[in-house]
């Protein structure tokens, strides 16, 4: 069956789901939900599913939406608290698994979400913000990323601000990210640098060294990422996903606002 870049993203996020864990979810990143649901329609029924949106914490799911995504962060929520509760007391108790999507990451698996330019006060571009990255990061065993759009843009030799902390020297706790997946490949950081362990059908070594701002490390087992399965694709299309909400991540320009017009026009 052929498949898109955007189901294989999330099909690569839900294989990295462990039934009975704890996911986390940030404010716009339905390319991770769509893989933590799919993870729980398929391998892991166990999984709750917690969000900065509502601040609650679910067990049950919804279609993934715009207009209507209260469906599930507060309609089908097992309780609600507020942000300060849940960064305080309930993320560090629970360690849950969570996917960061950077717009900068260096080869120690460091990375930015503040700014691009070094002069904070007056800064090249202006980003969305730490949302907390800070305070998970120093002590999380469970971080992941992942990249629609791997470039040199974002993966660079160093990074402009560090809001979340990778594998540094005498950290105490945590232990930076695990894994992270692109349109070229999956990546994780075994050695504490970024190592290449599976490039998409389609892609070559060459091109993912390519796009990216330093020296990769390399698999010995390197190998092809595995397609997505007939009932991967189906769960996606037809159940988790149909409005193709996922997709946003990945289109930029008339694409993506027309597709953003669709979805909220249907």
């Amino acid at each position: 069956m052929d498949f898109t870049i955007d189901e294989l993203i999330s099909v690569c996020i839900s294989r990295q789901v462990k039934d009975g864990e704890v996911l986390a979810q940030g404010i716009n990143t339905p390319l991770v939900m769509a893989g933590y649901i799919l993870a729980k329609c398929t391998h892991a029924p166990n999984v709750h599913f917690a969000s900065a949106i509502g601040q609650g914490v679910c067990q049950d799911w919804a279609p993934l939406s715009i207009v209507n995504i209260e469906d599930l962060w507060l309609g089908k929520a097992l309780m609600h608290v507020g942000f300060a509760t849940a960064a305080a007391d309930l993320l560090p108790k629970y360690n849950p698994k969570e996917f960061f999507r950077p717009a900068q990451v260096d080869a120690l698996g460091n990375f930015n979400n503040i700014a691009f330019g070094k002069d904070y006060a007056a800064p090249r571009m202006r980003l969305p913000g730490t949302g907390g990255i800070p305070d998970v990061t120093v002590y999380s065993d469970h971080i992941y990323l992942y990249v629609p759009r791997h470039s040199r843009v974002t993966f660079v030799p160093q990074v402009d601000f560090i809001s979340g902390m990778g594998h540094v020297p005498h950290r105490k706790r945590g232990r930076g990210a695990n894994y992270c997946i692109t349109d070229l490949g999956q990546f994780d950081w075994k050695n504490g640098r970024m190592r290449l362990i599976s490039y998409h059908p389609g892609v070559t070594v060459d091109r993912i060294r390519a796009k990216t701002g330093f020296e990769l490390e390399i698999a010995p087992d390197l190998h092809e990422t595995p397609p997505p399965t007939p009932e991967e694709i189906r769960l996606l299309r037809e159940e988790i996903d149909p409005l193709g909400v996922r997709k946003l991540e990945i289109l930029s320009g008339t694409a993506r606002k027309n597709l953003l017009r669709e979805i909220i026009n249907g």
